[in-house]
């Protein structure tokens, strides 16, 4: 994983309030939470008392209970009363707190932030330029098993969609990849493909190709758009759940119409049009090995990797810093 960064993990609603919610993110086992004010909490899923899974208690005020012997925890992960040491108790306590992770939601996603609490930043990873209140989305996710790191290539690949989309959309047989042309502004890695049926001619460089209107975006550490137009986007987030295990989150956003109701039903529809799409995917990518990409690899790239190439040193940088 890539240290102190933003990775979107969750869908808001998952968290209800008086709820309790266990997961596993980031190899590590998470129970979330919200409190009276409806503020996210999220504490290591493990007792510091007994080893007990806190998601299994339940919550007391603005905290959650340990369901083995009653410690309460804060939003914080301080633990605020042992029962055994009765109301009356001076005791330090401090001793007995749980790691908690700062988290924070927009857009209806939850994000958690791993690495130094100190180097948190303010913004969170979005499209704030392209996605406004003027869109509706529809959202389906799905696991698959592999490393985040591949699922996200996968979106990045533009050589794969003639093969593997044969009968979706890439239907044509445009085999022969141009560039694809690739940058890097901003934070955002931009591509978009620009693949021809192949009648012998050499496919064209890198610099000869053009970004199109229909492109694709990606915000590290874990948040992907397909710019299908300017009323029709669809966006991944990928939850790292460990090593080898992934889940999607996809949502399909849609402007189309004058009415909200209708755009929500073209929502709708397209979220399954994408679950075809990514089915396919997830055939193929789950077969890669080693489950995890890598800068330095025994891989032999071709030149239309590019946007992979360039996902790879940036993501290889950031691990570095």
């Amino acid at each position: 994983m890539i240290l102190n960064q933003w990775y979107a993990i969750l869908p808001s609603r998952k968290i209800k309030k008086n709820r309790i919610i266990a997961v596993r993110r980031l190899n590590l086992d998470l129970a979330l939470f919200r409190n009276k004010k409806g503020e996210i909490a999220c504490v290591s899923d493990q007792c510091t008392h007994r080893g007990a899974a806190l998601s299994k208690g339940k919550l007391i005020g603005d905290c959650i209970q340990c369901p083995f012997h009653g410690l309460e925890f804060d939003k914080d992960g301080k633990c605020r009363f042992i029962p055994a040491n009765g109301k009356a108790s001076t005791a330090d306590i401090t001793r007995y707190n749980v790691r908690h992770y700062p988290v924070r939601e927009l857009n209806g996603i939850i994000y958690i932030w791993l690495g130094d609490k100190e180097k948190a930043t303010g913004k969170l990873p979005f499209f704030y330029d392209d996605i406004d209140d003027s869109y509706v989305y529809s959202e389906i996710e799905d696991h698959w098993n592999s490393h985040y790191s591949r699922c996200i290539e996968n979106q990045l690949d533009v050589v794969h969609v003639p093969i593997v989309h044969y009968n979706t959309i890439g239907k044509g047989s445009k085999t022969l990849i141009n560039g694809p042309k690739v940058e890097f502004e901003n934070g955002i890695l931009t591509t978009s493909a620009n693949n021809e049926v192949d009648n012998g001619q050499s496919p064209k460089a890198p610099a000869d190709c053009v970004i199109r209107e229909t492109n694709l975006n990606f915000i590290f550490p874990n948040l992907w758009m397909n710019h299908i137009s300017s009323r029709i986007k669809v966006i991944i987030y990928f939850a790292p759940v460990d090593d080898e295990n992934t889940i999607l989150y996809i949502r399909f956003y849609c402007k189309i119409a004058r009415f909200r109701a209708v755009n929500s039903l073209v929502a709708f529809i397209g979220k399954y049009a994408n679950k075809i799409i990514e089915r396919q995917d997830k055939r193929v990518v789950i077969t890669q090995k080693p489950k995890a990409s890598s800068y330095k690899s025994g891989e032999k790239l071709l030149v239309g990797d590019g946007p992979i190439i360039m996902y790879r040193r940036k993501r290889e940088e950031l691990k570095n810093l």
